[in-house]
């Protein structure tokens, strides 16, 4: 990957919607060359997928949890039922598995309080955890889906 590659990923990041050409004029190469380069960071990874982010509040989803998940059971069944359960539950924007006293971290969005214990009993019906505990995010001081590429190697 040299610098055009890391230019072109700074913008497809901050707009994966811009045409080759775009892409091109920006970078300084002809559309087709920077078009192949496009494809070859597809080819190898570093471009998993585009999307569309959705505005949240304008669909109504206005409370973020964070969730930290204690267990008592580290096997790898349980893991597998676990990992299995998070993925019922669209609710679950990302799921970590930490170190330290908290074994797993999740951000769930919901459009209230009440959708919130709906979700917290379909979680503990589904996986049995010894210490669930909430914390409900009050602001959001900073968002991002852009990887910071000036620190990759």
């Amino acid at each position: 990957m040299d610098q055009i590659d890391r230019e072109i990923l700074l913008l497809l990041q901050a707009d994966a919607s811009l045409t080759a050409r775009e892409l091109a004029d920006h970078v300084g190469l002809t559309p087709t060359p920077c078009w192949r380069r496009v494809q070859n960071l597809e080819k190898s990874g570093l471009i998993r997928q585009r999307v569309a982010l959705l505005d949240p509040e304008k669909l109504g989803l206005t409370v973020t949890a964070i969730v930290q998940i204690r267990t008592n059971d580290h096997s790898a069944a349980w893991l597998e039922h676990f990992s299995a359960a998070l993925a019922e539950l669209p609710e679950i924007m990302e799921a970590h598995r930490t170190s330290g006293e908290i074994d797993y971290m999740l951000k769930v969005v919901v459009p209230s309080i009440e959708a919130y214990d709906d979700f917290y009993k379909r979680l503990i019906s589904k996986v049995d955890l010894y210490d669930v505990r909430t914390v409900f995010v009050m602001e959001e001081m900073k968002h991002t889906t852009a990887l910071p590429l000036s620190a990759a190697p």
